[in-house]
């Protein structure tokens, strides 16, 4: 879809050159010319249109779109908080087990007789 957004440019320059092309009075095949460049400009226009109003989000507004970031951006900060929380407890779980483990195999080597 990339390609039709930038033949846009280029089907709407066409139209520009033929209409403003130095020829008094159009010739029948210069107006047939211009019809169809600006038929195919405006099928163009559409298409892109239409591909554009269909994608997820393409019927929202430029400023509903930055609110819809904005929380996303906030929903993601959230989740790298309560990651980073997470990560941080069974750290310290870990910690505290590998404490609780050690002890228990210095209270067994302190009891087995000798």
């Amino acid at each position: 879809m990339t390609s039709l957004y930038e033949s846009l440019l280029l089907k709407l320059a066409n139209v520009v050159e033929l209409a403003t092309q130095d020829q008094g009075a159009f010739t029948p095949q210069a107006k047939q010319a211009l019809v169809r460049s600006t038929k195919d400009f405006k099928d163009s226009v559409r298409e892109a249109h239409q591909y554009a109003t269909t994608l997820p989000g393409g019927e929202l507004s430029v400023e509903e779109q930055d609110e819809v970031i904005d929380m996303l951006e906030k929903l993601k900060e959230r989740k790298r908080r309560q990651l980073a929380e997470f990560a941080e407890r069974v750290s310290t779980i870990s910690s505290s087990q590998q404490d609780v483990s050690l002890k228990m195999e210095l209270d067994s080597t302190a009891s087995t007789p000798a």
